[in-house]
């Protein structure tokens, strides 16, 4: 076998070698592309979760922004409590009368709203 074949082989090698990286890295750069776009894709689902003014202004004003109580004073969230508190005992109060209503029996007279 001639010198020269030698260098022909390892040339051979090297360059296959070399195609090899290039092509493993064309790869590795497609799958990374993909990767970064279902996450981009997924921030913007999950965007608007994270911030604040979002939530703020997408928020109903009779119900407050979950975590807030955390930081209210225990004189407001006693309030809102006995409130919430009052209001289903109003609305079992008003299912009740209504229940009897339809089934004919007698009301109870503390059921009964007369103002």
């Amino acid at each position: 076998m001639p010198w020269w074949s030698w260098i022909l082989i390892w040339v051979a090698l090297v360059a296959v070698a070399l195609l090899f990286y290039v092509l493993l890295g064309i790869r590795l750069f497609r799958q990374f592309m993909a990767t970064m776009k279902d996450l981009s894709a997924a921030g913007a689902k999950l965007g608007h979760l994270g911030s604040v003014e979002v939530l703020e202004e997408s928020h109903d004003l009779s119900r407050p922004v979950p975590g807030s109580a955390v930081f209210a004073s225990p004189a407001d969230m006693r309030h809102d409590y006995e409130a919430s508190k009052l209001a289903r005992r109003e609305e079992r109060r008003r299912r009740r009368v209504q229940r009897k209503k339809d089934r004919g029996q007698p009301q109870a007279l503390g059921d009964l709203d007369f103002t």
